[in-house]
């Protein structure tokens, strides 16, 4: 289970995030079991990563975020347009 980052970790996350490309598109079929498996293994993979989503509605990109970082267990570091910084602390690393 990921612990939330404090305001240090989440700046250093935010800054590790910048150079980062999105490995994972949430597109027109919105948030699937297939993109669910994706997010949660890049995050095993990777630990952060970003999420591009292409819903032009913000409350429904927001709902669409939060039923992602429930399902995977992740936490949200940046929401900033259409791009998600998820982080999930990998326990093998820890």
């Amino acid at each position: 289970m990921s612990n939330k980052p404090d305001s240090k970790q989440l700046l250093e996350l935010k800054a590790r995030a910048h150079h980062l490309n999105p490995v994972v598109m949430i597109g027109q079929q919105g948030l699937t079991e297939s993109v669910i498996k994706e997010t949660d293994a890049a995050l095993t993979a990777h630990e952060l990563i970003k999420v591009r989503v292409l819903d032009d509605d913000r409350a429904e990109r927001i709902a669409m975020c939060e039923a992602l970082c429930a399902a995977t267990d992740a936490q949200l570091v940046q929401h900033i347009g259409k791009l998600l910084v998820l982080w999930r602390e990998n326990p093998e690393e820890a």
